[in-house]
């Protein structure tokens, strides 16, 4: 059975199902208690759960952060709402040098079941300060694990996996899509980490994308459908770190030609990384290079205009894809 439900509420519903289910679940943020949160995701977990389980926490992203690694060494499973990723910098200490390596540092011995979730991009004029994408940043560091869901479903399910994963995850939510509606499986819907989701089966390009960046290239499909007459697969990553390979490059030996969708800056991103892969193990089936969209090379400004050159466009996907086939761009 499945019921239609907000991105947020998804998120919502899969944090309630494992405070429900074990007491070592807690939050902590800042206006995530009394206040439901800034983007209204924990809102109600206040009074359903207490303030010893529903931490408001100081404008202190470091001690907060810290503090919840702590906890979660000694056997608790925090769950840390940044109020965007964009201040997890204030972080970063906690979160790469701790977070990310006391397991290894014990051999094992210690383990960080930590979530670290909020929002993460753009879309919603923020401007430069609440906006930009991490994933890369994030996605560099052995020890931490990197998912973006663009689904509802799949908000819930990474959720439920997340909270139950024994290592620090990162869990980036796109801000822009909190409101948007899905298809949520009742009860317990788990998603792996690790595996990619076909959005969209096609035979003639293949687009890469992960966040709501997937949703743009859905839409780049239908027009190249009814435009030009091609045949496009969408693969959604939804788990950067760790990273589906398999299904980029049977993909790509399907359809001998890719296009990597990145909301985030084009230097060392994720479309370089998903470019490199296929290289490596997909060369001989490609019929032509590897296309990259990207965001501009620029801190992401206020303006509603100039905040939509700035991501990536319907029509700048549509165009790749179009370049990847040796046709003439519209």
């Amino acid at each position: 059975m499945a019921e239609t439900k907000t991105y947020r509420e998804a998120l919502r519903e899969a944090m309630v199902h494992e405070m429900d289910r074990d007491e070592s679940v807690i939050l902590m943020g800042e206006d995530i208690g009394v206040y439901g949160g800034t983007h209204l995701i924990t809102d109600g977990l206040y009074d359903k759960y207490g303030p010893r389980r529903v931490i408001d926490t100081p404008i202190s992203e470091n001690g907060f952060t810290g503090a919840a690694v702590g906890m979660a060494m000694m056997g608790m499973r925090p769950i840390v709402e940044m109020m965007t990723w964009n201040f997890s910098f204030l972080a970063a200490d906690q979160i790469i040098q701790n977070a990310a390596k006391v397991r290894y540092f014990s051999g094992g011995q210690v383990k960080v079941p930590l979530v670290i979730r909020g929002p993460n991009g753009g879309g919603v004029q923020l401007s430069a300060q609440h906006t930009h994408s991490l994933e890369s940043f994030y996605g560099h560091f052995p020890g931490l694990k990197v998912v973006a869901p663009v689904t509802p479903n799949d908000a819930k399910g990474m959720m439920l996996t997340a909270i139950r994963d024994d290592n620090c995850v990162i869990f980036l939510e796109a801000g822009a899509l909190y409101g948007t509606k899905g298809e949520v499986e009742e009860g317990d819907n788990a998603v792996p980490f690790g595996k990619a989701r076909i959005a969209r089966e096609g035979s003639d390009v293949t687009l890469i994308a992960y966040g709501r960046q997937v949703n743009l290239c859905l839409r780049a499909a239908e027009t190249l459908e009814e435009e030009d007459g091609v045949d496009a697969e969408v693969i959604d990553l939804r788990s950067l770190r760790p990273f589906d390979e398999d299904a980029i490059v049977e993909s790509v030996k399907k359809t001998h030609r890719a296009v990597a969708v990145e909301e985030q800056w084009r230097w060392f991103g994720v479309a370089s990384e998903v470019a490199a892969i296929i290289q490596e193990k997909a060369f001989d089936y490609l019929d032509a290079p590897v296309e990259r969209v990207s965001g501009a090379e620029t801190p992401a400004p206020y303006a509603r205009n100039l905040e939509l050159l700035a991501f990536p466009s319907e029509k700048a996907v549509a165009n790749a894809a179009r370049r990847a086939l040796y046709m003439e761009e519209k």
